[in-house]
């Protein structure tokens, strides 16, 4: 970690953030860019990892004021190597100096592992491996992921300040890795986008989830052996297949395949109830966006989610297949039920704005950069 300057927080801040097209860290980035330029920020989106599709560009360019730039650099869960990695880092370092950033905002922590940034970073806590394998398999890190987890470790040590979108995913992150203190907590935020026209064949009344499929923390494998018992059938929308070849069968369920964010905003308006039963989640922007709709939730009882959704959802041990079909079976037959739990999970929601979110990311990065009591008086 740099010692801090003493200049004032800059008028003007010019920002450079890294995203990835991946998963919930794209649309994460997009919502948190566009709420920071709506306060002045410029804000530079260097996207590494996969290169992003025609919708994900679009929807970049369509944010008044974003500079959108495809690095084509590796990120540390898909880089073959720990000196790729640091490559990548050295790389963004110099983009950073070369756009004139006065702070890095970095949404893969890795990234900061080789040091070479000369404005604070701030670093993005919004998963790990070592979080995941803990949550999902357990016992002893393999050797492929071990090296990964070091340089997150590395970067967490070399990072300003660290965030966290819950305070469950900040407490596991200080814990696993060690630090004084846990990461600052700054709940995610969603922008509710309107419905488009839903996906043809859509059943009356469905079951909704949604997400990363193939990744093992999400368990969707779950539903699909409980489906045959359930009074309604499961509709699932997002990928089967990973970056890295990892894949799923869910034969038993009704996949939709990848979705904009309008034919998202029309299942999830459209679903009779939404159910993660996820093993791992550091927050769930899926969720959000399903209370948002007013859809009753029906999540895993885990500690990121009890603290995000508190009463507003009903909950059930990840690995409790029959607690699932229950508590489908309860609320599918029930519609005064559905309407209430689905009216308290839309009131939670209004608490997890982009608004919000910018907000408490901007007032971290004032920390950062504003002088400090103890350097003025050594100066």
């Amino acid at each position: 970690m740099r010692a801090l300057g003493s200049s004032a927080v800059p008028s003007s801040l010019r920002l450079l953030m890294t995203a990835d097209a991946v998963g919930g860290v794209w649309t994460y980035a997009l919502d948190l860019a566009r709420g920071l330029i709506d306060e002045g920020v410029s804000v530079v989106l260097a996207v590494l990892g996969p290169a992003p599709g025609a919708r994900q560009r679009a929807a970049a360019a369509a944010i008044p004021g974003l500079r959108f730039i495809e690095t084509g650099l590796a990120l540390e869960w898909t880089a073959e190597d720990a000196a790729t990695v640091l490559q990548a880092g050295h790389r963004l370092a110099a983009l950073a100096r070369a756009e004139g950033a006065d702070l890095v905002h970095l949404n893969s922590p890795a990234l900061a592992a080789g040091g070479g940034f000369t404005m604070p970073v701030v670093a993005a806590c919004h998963s790990c491996v070592a979080s995941w394998w803990e949550a999902v398999r357990g016992g002893p890190l393999p050797a492929d992921l071990a090296w990964r987890s070091a340089l997150v470790a590395e970067g967490y040590r070399a990072a300003d300040r660290l965030l966290a979108p819950s305070a469950a995913f900040a407490a596991t992150t200080a814990r696993l890795y060690g630090l004084a203190a846990p990461p600052r907590v700054v709940h995610n935020g969603r922008t509710r986008l309107p419905a488009a026209q839903p996906p043809a064949a859509l059943p009356e009344s469905f079951v909704f989830a949604a997400g990363r499929l193939w990744d093992e923390g999400k368990n969707v494998g779950l539903l699909d052996g409980i489906a045959a018992r359930l009074p309604l059938p499961v509709v699932t929308a997002g990928p089967l297949a990973g970056p890295q070849g990892g894949a799923i069968a869910l034969p038993s369920l009704h996949n939709l395949g990848s979705l904009d964010s309008g034919q998202m905003a029309a299942c999830f308006e459209a679903a009779s109830l939404f159910i993660s039963p996820a093993r791992y989640e550091p927050f769930g922007l899926a969720v959000l966006e399903a209370a948002q709709a007013g859809c009753p939730l029906v999540l895993s009882d885990i500690a990121s989610f009890r603290e995000i959704w508190g009463d507003a959802a009903d909950y059930v041990h990840p690995e409790d297949g029959d607690g699932f079909v229950a508590a489908i079976e309860r609320l599918s037959g029930d519609a005064a039920l559905r309407h209430r739990r689905g009216a308290a999970a839309a009131a939670r929601a209004r608490r997890y704005t982009p608004e919000a979110m910018a907000r408490g990311t901007r007032e971290l990065y004032h920390a950062v950069l504003a002088p400090q009591p103890c350097q003025e008086a050594q100066a």
